[in-house]
């Protein structure tokens, strides 16, 4: 069964901390973004051993297993987003439709031991992606077709908010 899709701009977690899960990605340093990434990306493997893994808490949210697919697929988004602004001048980013990818590859059937590897893999090679940016292109910039507008400095900032935040939706017991 399809969740209702997320349309809300993020973005504001540059400016303030997050309301629910409390993190400030405005404090956030690039020189940080590596090791936030490795932290966070520890932490999936036993949240995918769960025996509840598959189960919705509700019709509005994902399954831990849903959200670790999309924590992946993150990882792999922002790794080519990292990729093409290292490479090219102010890159348009193509669009990504969470909401469709998570139905069309069925996360929900996903084998977690599987996710859990790539999540692995996606969060290492992303964190050692950010830990490579040569100082001389921390301020290089990509867009979305939105005309949100990120330097590497903030692209770091504002992907690190997403599983931190997603870690917390599927730790947090939610009332």
């Amino acid at each position: 069964m399809p969740i209702t899709p997320d349309t809300k701009n993020w973005t504001w977690v540059l400016e303030r901390p997050c309301p629910e899960c409390g993190f400030d990605s405005s404090d956030v340093r690039l020189a940080d973004v590596p090791r936030i990434l490795r932290e966070n990306t520890a932490a999936w493997p036993e949240v995918l051993l769960r025996p509840d893994v598959r189960e919705r808490p509700n019709d509005s949210t994902w399954s831990p297993l849903e959200y670790a697919a999309h924590v992946r697929d993150v990882f792999r988004t922002f790794d080519a987003r990292l990729a093409a602004m290292l490479s090219d001048t102010n890159p348009e980013f193509e669009n990504w439709d969470q909401d469709a990818t998570a139905l069309a590859e069925r996360y929900n059937e996903q084998d977690p031991a599987f996710v859990s590897a790539e999540l692995v893999s996606a969060g290492h090679q992303l964190a050692d992606a950010f830990e490579a940016v040569p100082r001389d292109a921390v301020e290089r910039t990509g867009r979305r077709s939105d005309g949100a507008v990120f330097t590497i400095t903030t692209l770091g900032q504002y992907l690190v908010h997403d599983p931190i935040h997603h870690l917390w939706d599927v730790t947090v017991s939610k009332a």
